[in-house]
């Protein structure tokens, strides 16, 4: 079979023949690979970056963002049937520190953990894959066009999920973490993908969102935004400390830019009791100047709390998927608009090599829905 593999720490990146993958154990579910979703990581790994290779391979299969259809399932597996649609999710645990212990490998503590396709483990952009039941999670059929929307819609229901169990906590708020943020201004900063999703996620919570972004109100990330019910706000036009006067208190900022100096920036908006969480990873090493005293005292004086967050565990995938449903109920064929370019596998390089304009999200097709 196919597959897209790398050669970690260059730039080699082709399409190779892998043997096709077999069932070894009665929990295992194999399927065949739909779609896989391009973002920051894949390109950076293309480019050099940040990759390792399983051990004893000088090659890795990269992609994580996979969408599939089950073929094939083990003697055991209860969850799963041929036909059925789902993804694998990412992260496998180190298997001893309590975290991965206790299924929660997205909090790993001691650091050996393996990623698909990014870490010591092949990833999904194959033509079939196989893995145990555990980590595979369905997708319902009337949502095949949003199933490659589940990894990056699982990172942003974590961060909110762990902004708001915070909150809840340190707040001593009654009933649903979930309840913290109805009625109040949540700020997305950085309208890509994971932003976007952010969005929806917490437009469906019920909370007021303003999206901000540096391109022009009358392209897709906006429209697609004020179509969700959210503010799109210029950034290049409104300075972060404009923001609470003209919007009034801004209590939680839900980061995706990747931009280190927005990103400390962006801080000077956030309100008293105000919760801050950071998605995005900045590349390079430019340094900052800061006001450091400012940025602390603020912290101190209005109650804020800082948050970052990465990966997802299965019960974000869940979570993902259930919002994508209530999204595609509540706003229709609108949010598989988030999907703007789709190439097949032997056109990979036209989304991996590149990022084509206006795009949100790209995808690689490797096989029509069956």
């Amino acid at each position: 079979m196919k597959a897209i593999a790398i050669v970690p720490g260059t730039t080699q990146v082709s399409l190779v023949d892998r043997p096709e993958p077999k069932l070894n154990a009665p929990d295992e579910i194999k399927l065949r690979v739909l779609r896989v979703g391009i973002c920051g990581t894949d390109r950076e790994e293309v480019a050099g970056g940040r990759a390792d290779a399983p051990p004893g391979q000088k090659e890795l299969v990269i992609g994580h963002e996979m969408f599939g259809q089950v073929v094939e399932v083990g003697a055991g597996v209860k969850s799963a049937r041929p036909g059925d649609l789902g993804c694998f999710t990412v992260r496998r645990g180190c298997g001893h520190c309590p975290f991965c212990l206790a299924d929660r490998s997205d909090l790993c503590s001691s650091g050996d953990y393996t990623e698909r396709g990014i870490r010591k483990r092949d990833g999904y952009e194959t033509e079939f894959v196989v893995d145990q039941e555990k980590y595979f999670v369905k997708v319902p059929s009337d949502m095949s066009s949003l199933g490659v929307l589940a990894e990056p819609m699982s990172v942003s229901e974590k961060a909110i999920d762990e902004a708001l169990a915070v909150q809840q906590a340190r707040l001593g708020i009654s009933g649903p973490a979930a309840d913290w943020v109805k009625g109040k201004v949540a700020l997305v900063a950085g309208l890509g993908p994971i932003g976007l999703l952010g969005a929806i996620a917490l437009l469906l919570r019920g909370a007021k969102v303003l999206g901000l972004d540096v391109v022009d109100k009358n392209t897709l990330r906006p429209k697609l935004l004020e179509q969700f019910g959210g503010t799109y706000v210029d950034g290049r036009e409104t300075q972060p400390a404009a923001l609470a006067p003209s919007f009034g208190q801004i209590d939680m900022i839900f980061e995706a830019t990747g931009v280190a100096r927005v990103e400390f920036n962006l801080l000077g908006a956030l309100g008293i009791n105000g919760v801050y969480v950071l998605t995005g990873i900045p590349g390079g090493d430019r340094p900052l100047q800061l006001d450091g005293g400012a940025l602390m005292r603020q912290l101190v004086l209005k109650n804020q709390v800082m948050i970052g967050s990465v990966n997802a565990a299965r019960q974000h995938f869940e979570m993902g998927i259930a919002d994508l449903g209530r999204a595609q109920a509540k706003w229709g064929s609108a949010v598989a608009q988030l999907i703007t370019h789709a190439v097949p596998y032997n056109h990979f390089a036209d989304v991996l090599e590149q990022h084509p304009a206006n795009e949100i999200k790209a995808v690689i097709e490797w096989s029509k829905l069956g």
